[in-house]
């Protein structure tokens, strides 16, 4: 009996992609992917090894840099991406770091939205600082911003979009543009909108990034960062960058995020469902004075979500009214929320970002991004959004009482 062939993985559709793309089965046979826990690899005879090292001969040699079910874990992220490679890491700002470190050398200088991440601030405004690379922050939804800080030695472009924790969205195409006219690339760190939602990649992006430890993992289980490319950017830039400096994901959490991979697309897009009705049912609220969300008709930059997006993200951010105080009074009197730092979750966040993951910018800092004392980021989860909109309702309500007037 002759065996079908099997397909092109690059000829199927997204969801089957993420059940089957890059698996690689051992002589057992096994269904689900193996998970091969080992530092290093043996070898025939000495003459292979040497043509192992050599690059004469394709295979695994140190877990470092490359381990069989990291590997199958990083082409499925291809696969999905629209990448030609792929270098799994430790954690997403690991990915940021050597995305951005392994492009530059003294002298260059790169170009950053301001709104971004804490650590990936720090990264632009400190850490690359002391190697010799100056950075330039830009208000990144002012295309006349990013043209006006190139420079001859500017290198790369790096911003986030959706942004943390305001959900600015930024025109990818045209950054890439201003980038490519002075021979930069453009870094983009895609982990709000997931890579179910958005492809930074096809909007001529050089570089995608993920914190896979969000959507990717999706259960608030494993650290992981992933690095998507063309295959002359990876070789050029990341590889070896990784390969000596080590920052590699444990074989454990990339088969973690294998198994994850496999309902990506469903999890994506039942939060979504539950945070299209979430941020419906703050906007008019009387204790909120502001909602945004990139599937809202009213958000600033409606009219790129609709060119950039297939849908809002699972993401809400809202402006409780009365300040530090009402904030922390609504999300303690919440429920079914949890307080946490993370997103991306199949249980609902929220998280107050002028105390936690922005707290150690200044107080002018948060102001030029919007990041007020009220500012609350809501990641929504796999609950009935009808039992997160009550929890929400009921939590808002306990503003009402008198000895929570307004700061």
């Amino acid at each position: 009996m002759t065996k079908t062939p099997k397909l092109d993985p690059s000829k199927l559709r997204e969801a089957t992609r993420l059940v089957h793309g890059g698996t690689l089965r051992s002589q057992f046979g096994e269904t689900s992917e193996a998970l091969f826990l080992t530092q290093g690899f043996v070898y025939e005879t000495m003459e292979a090894a040497e043509a192992r090292f050599k690059g004469q001969n394709q295979g695994f040699i140190y877990s470092r840099f490359s381990n069989p079910t990291v590997a199958m874990f990083e082409e499925r992220m291809c696969l999905l991406e629209g990448a030609e490679a792929a270098r799994a890491t430790a954690s997403g700002m690991a990915a940021v770091t050597a995305a951005l470190m392994g492009q530059v050398q003294a002298g260059d200088h790169v170009v950053a939205a301001r709104a971004l991440f804490g650590s990936c601030l720090y990264i632009v405004e400190e850490l690359l600082p002391r190697f010799g690379v100056a950075s330039t922050l830009v208000d990144g939804t002012d295309l006349a911003q990013w043209r006006a800080a190139m420079r001859p030695q500017t290198k790369v472009l790096f911003l986030e979009s959706p942004t943390n924790p305001c959900l600015d969205v930024y025109d990818i195409a045209a950054i890439a543009d201003i980038a490519h006219q002075n021979g930069a690339t453009l870094v983009v760190d895609n982990v709000f909108a997931s890579p179910i939602l958005q492809k930074p990649l096809r909007l001529g992006a050089d570089c995608t990034v993920y914190s896979a430890t969000k959507h990717i993992d999706g259960h608030g289980r494993c650290l992981g960062g992933v690095i998507l490319a063309s295959r002359e950017f990876i070789d050029k830039h990341i590889h070896n960058f990784l390969r000596q400096t080590g920052p590699a994901i444990s074989p454990f959490n990339a088969w973690v995020m294998l198994k994850s991979l496999e309902t990506l697309h469903l999890r994506v897009a039942q939060q979504v469902k539950g945070a299209e009705r979430i941020a419906d049912a703050l906007a008019g609220h009387p204790n909120i004075s502001r909602v945004v969300y990139p599937g809202r008709a009213d958000h600033p930059q409606a009219e790129i979500i609709r060119r950039q997006m297939t849908a809002g993200g699972t993401l809400v951010a809202f402006e409780i009214a009365g300040g530090k105080a009402a904030a922390f009074a609504f999300a303690n009197a919440l429920s079914i929320i949890a307080i946490s730092n993370n997103l991306g979750d199949a249980k609902s966040l929220i998280t107050h970002p002028a105390t936690t993951t922005h707290q150690r910018l200044t107080a002018e800092a948060q102001a030029a991004m919007g990041i007020t004392a009220g500012l609350l980021r809501l990641s929504v989860g796999l609950e009935d959004p009808d039992d997160l909109i009550e929890d929400l309702t009921q939590a808002l309500s306990a503003l009402d009482r008198p000895d929570l007037a307004a700061e």
